[in-house]
């Protein structure tokens, strides 16, 4: 028996491991769209190509991932994996003797993600004020 993809449940997945509302997702896709349509279009078995294009773009994910995500095969995929912890452990462990080289890292990585918060922060004020502006 073939297992067939359900790619509303795939955008239903993507979007709550993303944390994001129906509700959120309706406002981004347009004045068109409500939370009461997402919950309809989350039960559908295959979404239209331009809708799904939309939605992967508000997103931020592939088309690819709406499309063919099959949580059996992950889950398949997964438990074969981690069949046994044979391949889990690390018999020559490598030890960072330099300090200095994580703190570096450690900083830029800090920044990087100070630049990202900062990015997303003025996104939604746009959300906001486009928000604002449609009441």
């Amino acid at each position: 028996m073939e297992h067939k993809i359900h790619q509303g449940r795939n955008v239903k997945r993507f979007r709550e491991m993303l944390g994001i509302k129906q509700e959120v997702l309706a406002f981004d896709l347009g004045d068109d769209w409500n939370q009461k349509k997402i919950s309809l279009l989350e039960q559908k078995d295959v979404i239209d190509n331009t809708l799904l294009q939309q939605i992967s773009k508000v997103l931020k994910i592939p088309v690819e991932a709406i499309e063919n995500f099959d949580e059996e095969q992950a889950i398949n995929i997964i438990s074969s994996t981690f069949h046994g912890t044979q391949g889990l452990i690390n018999y020559s462990p490598v030890f960072n003797n330099n300090p200095i080289d994580k703190l570096v890292q450690l900083h830029e990585e800090k920044i990087a993600l100070y630049e990202r918060m900062l990015k997303e922060k003025d996104e939604m004020m746009v959300r906001l004020e486009k928000l604002i502006q449609t009441k």
